[in-house]
């Protein structure tokens, strides 16, 4: 009796079936009828189903030579010099050095950071960076040497001594031999209220400033939200900074240095995609109250996935440009387009992803 029953139910559901596609006035219409008003408007699969040119264009990039975390690409002149092209390619003007060196590695000839064991590179990338920035009429920041020593103790004293001699070397050395020096990345990373933190940034923006007769400065946090693991193994955790305690914090920070740093660009991809009105909204409050202008750092790679790290999907790095535009933000760049975003990255995806941003602003 139950056999009889299932297969008189799969008669009627397959005869129903049959009858719709007989009766188009059942549906209103025909899929071959639907499929002619689509192809008529002229949308197709590709199309996008959301508003193009909807977001804040990425206007500058990161360049990591020195990183810890991906891997490296080998390139030289020629494939630098190709990189820049692409980058100019979709309106970039502004690249940032993320670090000079970090812990023994280095990017330029460095007599001082030699003399303390660092190793001699085989290229003055600063130079060719530099170079290439010239040609292509771009802005170069300098991002300050990173010692290692404040991931290991949490003491930023380190790096306030390493980099005042570090800034003074390097401007001696190239400040005033190229017009595409246009200032300075403090790099090292803060995501709160972190002992020391606002003394050691003030004193190296302070120092900036003054070797280079006042050259802007930026910073590059990241906000202390779920995706926030630092290598824990973990895509989210539970304990997230809240939005009410990350403007608190935050506006004791900007309060203390707002005077020597210009921009602060905080790193979005350590919140979720619904919060990013709420963090961005109070980015934008605070950098307004303390005049500095407010970027982005909208990260090209994706810290969904247990696999660091990939290029990110196209339609996350979309809603995280579209929520700076949102909010009013000033400027957005990318941590970073040689690897993530670059049609010759080591990742296939990432000229996928070039293309789809291309296609979205109708570059």
């Amino acid at each position: 009796m139950k056999m009889n029953n299932r297969r008189d139910f799969l008669k009627k559901t397959a005869l129903a079936g049959a009858s719709l596609l007989a009766a188009p006035s059942l549906l209103g219409n025909s899929i071959m009828e639907v499929e002619k008003k689509v192809t008529s408007k002229g949308f197709s699969s590709g199309e996008f189903l959301v508003p193009k040119n909807n977001g804040l264009k990425i206007t500058g990039t990161f360049l990591d030579e020195i990183s810890h975390d991906i891997p490296h690409q080998n390139w030289g002149e020629k494939e630098w010099d190709l990189d820049f092209q692409h980058m100019k390619g979709i309106g970039i003007d502004t690249v940032i050095l993320i670090r000079s060196g970090y812990r023994k590695f280095i990017t330029y000839p460095s007599k001082y950071l030699l003399s303390k064991g660092c190793y001699m590179p085989s290229v003055d990338l600063v130079d060719l960076f530099l170079k290439l920035s010239e040609k292509y009429g771009m802005k170069f920041y300098f991002g300050l040497y990173d010692s290692g020593h404040y991931w290991d103790t949490h003491d930023m004293s380190w790096e306030v001594e390493y980099n005042k001699y570090v800034i003074e070397e390097i401007w001696n050395m190239y400040g005033q031999k190229y017009t595409s020096f246009g200032g300075w990345y403090i790099s090292t990373e803060i995501s709160r209220s972190t002992k020391g933190a606002i003394d050691s940034i003030h004193a190296m923006g302070k120092q900036c400033k003054d070797f280079s007769n006042g050259l802007p400065t930026f910073i590059s946090p990241w906000i202390d939200g779920k995706k926030a693991i630092m290598g824990t193994g973990k895509l989210t955790r539970e304990d997230a900074v809240s939005v009410e305690q990350h403007e608190r914090e935050w506006n004791e920070i900007f309060d203390g240095i707002h005077d020597v740093v210009n921009a602060c660009a905080f790193q979005d991809g350590h919140i979720d995609y619904d919060e990013l009105d709420a963090f961005f909204a109070v980015n934008k409050k605070l950098a307004d109250k303390y005049n500095m202008e407010c970027w982005t750092n909208a990260e090209s790679f994706d810290r969904d996935m247990p696999i660091r790290f990939l290029p990110i999907k196209f339609d996350k790095l979309r809603m995280k440009l579209e929520a700076a535009k949102r909010a009013g933000y000033d400027k957005a760049i990318t941590f970073e387009f040689s690897h993530f975003m670059s049609p010759q990255s080591s990742y296939l995806q990432a000229g996928h992803l070039y293309n789809r941003y291309r296609e979205y602003f109708n570059l």
